[in-house]
């Protein structure tokens, strides 16, 4: 199950303070709710009582993994679902719309970078099972969650190291950079994905050596660069 966690995630972005940027880290498990989800992304499956036709598997609360194996064993009741949106979601989102607003007041513009992880092959139950993948996939949605320049900076920071870039393929980003999106209000969202053989044995689930020259410190100083990168962007 922890192949379907963003594993390493926070700490490959551990400098991002260093370079000015405000560093927000849940260590909830998407399997109790997932933060990259609307509260309405949920199913009758899943939370009983919904009234709703649609199917949503892997939505704010997962009941089935990426690979079809079960990991709700029965629906929520209202009462927990709402536990979950009160002591989980809302706190997060409340706090992630507090930050974005306070870099639009001080400095008229907020760039928000949502940090993921994927396998470097598409699995089962994935729509490119089988598939090799990108290296850093940027996300948003057809590009019109952020400007031009948001989206040339981290493009251009993975060709600088070498990386191979897929917009938007197979991810075109998801809750939170469809929400928070909103260029013409000056808060650019972009989504990015790194492949995981890049800095972790896909395998064991276990990063990649110790030292300077390992495959998770080049991608934790690539992390680094990219927001070092978007921290140089005018103002787009």
């Amino acid at each position: 199950m922890a192949r379907d966690a963003d594993l390493y995630v926070d700490e490959l972005y551990q400098d991002a303070p260093l370079e000015g940027a405000t560093l927000l880290v849940s260590h909830v498990s998407r399997y109790v709710v997932d933060l990259n989800r609307a509260e309405t992304d949920v199913d009758a499956e899943s939370v009983s009582g919904v009234a709703t036709a649609q199917r949503a598997p892997r939505g704010v609360i997962w009941r089935l993994t990426t690979e079809g194996d079960r990991c709700l064993t029965a629906p929520l009741s209202p009462r927990e679902f709402e536990a979950r949106m009160r002591e989980l979601h809302r706190p997060y989102h409340a706090a992630l719309r507090g930050l974005v607003a306070d870099a639009v007041a001080r400095f008229g513009y907020c760039v928000l970078l949502a940090a993921h992880s994927m396998p470097s092959v598409g699995r089962s139950g994935h729509g490119d099972a089988g598939a090799s993948r990108a290296d850093v996939v940027p996300g948003t949605q057809g590009r019109s969650t952020a400007g031009a320049r948001v989206i040339d900076a981290v493009e251009e920071a993975s060709e600088e190291a070498g990386l191979t870039v897929q917009h938007d393929d197979p991810y075109r980003g998801g809750f939170t950079t469809r929400h928070y999106g909103r260029p013409r209000d000056q808060v650019h969202a972009i989504q990015v994905e790194i492949s995981r053989r890049l800095y972790m044995d896909e395998a064991t689930l276990a990063p990649l050596g110790a030292g300077e020259d390992d495959g998770f410190e080049r991608t934790r100083q690539f992390c680094r660069s990219v927001v070092r990168a978007l921290a140089k962007v005018e103002r787009p």
